[in-house]
């Protein structure tokens, strides 16, 4: 076989970033777009010696769990790679990946798995959900402005106007940036020169939608007209506060170390059940409060406080986790590598009246030895936890560890060496958090 050559392949499964998964001639093919029970034409676009890639040339028979995704870019765009998916199948795709990736990587029995791995909690309007949008800022090749997504693995920004993940309000802030940048003569940023002064439109708002920050990600360290930019965004009810971000970096973080607020406070509050909880632009906070709701509430489920426990936050950021427990535990003890999320756990512990919860910065495996938990929370990044954390952990033979993954993959490596070190695996319970991708 070779580039171009044409064939007919059954779609079977999904990859990890959402491509489609058949077999022909003995080579698996990832293609990108293919679903499930999709029956395509494909033509092969890359090979390697056991497996290749290949495009859609056009659907034979398509999947019965094919449906039309309501956003008009989904094709396009990197983000809702599924959204062609119906959503009771996606959620059963993400089911059997966090099935198989603890059979395959953890090394559990298929017996074991199914009879402790739970139903996957979907929702019931898989739409409008994120509180959070990172909105890139190009110019495309006439010399326009584009503010949309990037498109699947590229840095080409595909336009959107009204992402149907985020929120409604996100286009009225984007327009107005669009306006003040075409009117003033403002450039986006451009990543081959390293030119131009707007990168991002960071967007974060509450659950209610009544407090917004916008915040520009430029490459400097002031805006021209900050002033008129400040009057154009108040008039929008639901932004509460403007910061400006910055990033002179040349890679790809999104992110600089510096904030300032040039109208209201350089933070956001928001509501989890009876707790407030405060926001920054640089805070990890879940993007998705309705199921974040009812991660919170499995892990409290499995915590099964009494109220005479001492508990261990790891990777706690800014404190949510240990602070919706905090009412049902002698003592919440959190630990963070990131100094300003540990002085926002503090602020968030101090708004809420809690006096059991105490947080430091640094590494848990420095920070453990010295402890005796009860309950041990750990939630790490998509990489996992450090070897060395786990250790750690294990080491203080504690008896109940949760550990929360946005990662099944990492999670079930993570697992395998917790067992090896004497723990059991008793509960797991997926929740989907991203509708319409694979993560």
């Amino acid at each position: 076989m070779k580039k171009n050559d044409r064939f007919e392949l059954n779609i079977r499964d999904l990859s990890d970033d959402g491509a489609g998964i058949g077999t022909y001639a003995g080579m698996t093919f990832f293609v990108p777009g293919a679903l499930p029970g999709d029956h395509i034409e494909a033509a092969a676009t890359k090979l390697k010696k056991k497996y290749g890639y290949a495009r859609v040339v056009r659907f034979i028979t398509p999947s019965p769990r094919r449906i039309e995704p309501l956003c008009t870019v989904a094709s396009k765009c990197g983000g809702c790679t599924i959204a062609a998916l119906s959503y009771p199948e996606q959620l059963r795709v993400k089911e059997r990946r966090v099935r198989e990736d603890l059979i395959r990587i953890g090394g559990f029995s298929s017996e074991k798995v199914d009879y402790i791995l739970s139903p996957i909690i979907g929702m019931e309007e898989p739409y409008r959900y994120r509180n959070k949008a990172q909105i890139p800022v190009r110019t495309d090749r006439d010399g326009n402005i584009v503010m949309g997504f990037f498109a699947p693995r590229s840095h080409r920004v595909v336009e959107c106007d009204d992402c149907l993940i985020g929120q409604a309000f996100d286009r009225d802030i984007t327009e107005v940036v669009r306006a003040f940048m075409n009117e003033n003569k403002i450039e986006p940023y451009d990543e081959a020169s390293g030119r131009g002064l707007i990168r991002h439109i960071l967007i974060r708002s509450s659950r209610d939608g009544e407090n917004v920050m916008v915040c520009l990600v430029i490459n400097g360290s002031s805006l021209p007209k900050e002033e008129e930019l400040v009057r154009r965004m108040k008039a929008i009810s639901c932004v509460k506060s403007v910061v400006l971000n910055e990033n002179t970096r040349r890679d790809n973080v999104i992110l600089g170390i510096r904030t300032r607020a040039i109208y209201g406070e350089s933070f956001i509050e928001d509501r989890l059940g009876d707790l407030k909880v405060r926001i920054q632009a640089r805070s990890f906070y879940q993007v998705n409060p309705v199921q974040m709701k009812k991660l919170y509430d499995k892990v409290a489920e499995y915590a099964a406080l009494t109220g005479t426990e001492v508990v261990w936050d790891i990777y706690c950021g800014i404190g949510t986790i240990g602070l919706t427990l905090a009412g049902e535990a002698k003592e919440i003890h959190g630990v963070e590598i990131i100094p300003e999320a540990v002085a926002d756990a503090r602020v968030n512990a101090k708004i809420n009246g809690i006096n059991n919860a105490f947080y430091e910065v640094g590494a848990a495996e420095d920070i453990l030895p010295a402890a005796t938990p009860d309950v041990v929370i750990v939630d790490p990044p998509r990489k996992g936890c450090d070897e060395r954390c786990l250790a750690a952990i294990a080491d203080t033979n504690v008896p109940k560890i949760i550990y929360v993954s946005c990662n099944p993959a990492t999670l079930a490596r993570d697992l395998k060496f917790l067992a090896a070190r004497g723990y059991e695996l008793m509960a797991a319970t997926p929740v989907d958090q991203f509708c319409h991708s694979m993560h």
